[in-house]
């Protein structure tokens, strides 16, 4: 899928190795290493450091045993220049947001015309991936009641929704709708720039089993509770 606008790309790679030292008479003590993390648009083909297995620095204790290594998750974030989409793939989903700006008028739900192209790209998506579950979740910033924030965030979650099924056509996929109002924000809500990024709905899918990527785009994903998709085809609504 290609984005309306430029795009530049930031990719964030994650590689961590847990240790846990068994001590003798107490609780388990943790060595974590680093974020070995290039800068933000640098390339690393250099080969990791050699280490000395032989190093007093890393003898353990009497007694001690070493955990199982753990590979932390791998994650893909790009960004159009303007910030208005993001996209975030992780070895298990893929996550766009978009904001609300590019999406609907100041304190509307009904969707812009401009909206319907990038919401019809995302469809695209979900069908390259061979989705079956579409989570669609929608945010608000601080501004204005809780109460309002969390109809305008539902609304504007359901016209999304309503798009995308339109625009995939099928009667195979399960969504979840959602409004969460200023909950989960992803930027400071005390300027117009934090509250611009958390006006924004958020459409999440799994990865195919082949973990396609059928296009340069994406967005990151708030943390908001995952409580799991339908078990039958339609909408969840909460």
């Amino acid at each position: 899928m290609a984005l309306p606008r430029r795009t530049t790309a930031t990719t964030f790679t994650a590689l961590a190795v847990l240790i846990t030292l068994g001590l003798p008479g107490g609780g388990p003590a943790y060595a974590d290493d680093d974020d070995p993390s290039a800068p933000p648009g640098s390339v690393t083909t250099s080969p990791p450091p050699k280490v000395d297995a032989n190093s007093p620095g890393l003898r353990l204790a009497d007694g001690a045993t070493l955990a199982p290594a753990k590979v932390l998750d791998i994650k893909s974030v790009v960004e159009d220049l303007g910030g208005e989409e993001r996209r975030e793939d992780t070895n298990s989903d893929v996550t766009f947001a978009l904001q609300a700006e590019v999406l609907f008028p100041k304190d509307s739900s009904k969707l812009n015309p401009e909206a319907r192209s990038r919401i019809q790209a995302i469809a695209d998506e979900i069908k390259a991936q061979n989705a079956t579950t579409v989570r669609v979740f929608g945010f608000t910033d601080n501004l204005g009641s809780y109460a309002h924030g969390l109809t305008l965030s539902k609304k504007r979650a359901e016209a999304v929704h309503d798009q995308l099924a339109t625009a995939l056509g099928s009667t195979d996929i399960t969504f979840e709708v959602r409004g969460y109002s200023e909950d989960y924000p992803i930027a400071d809500n005390t300027s117009e720039q934090g509250r611009r990024k958390n006006r924004r709905v958020e459409v999440t899918f799994p990865r195919g089993a082949s973990g396609a990527k059928h296009t340069a785009a994406n967005s990151f994903g708030t943390a908001v509770p995952d409580r799991g998709a339908g078990k039958s085809a339609g909408v969840r609504d909460f």
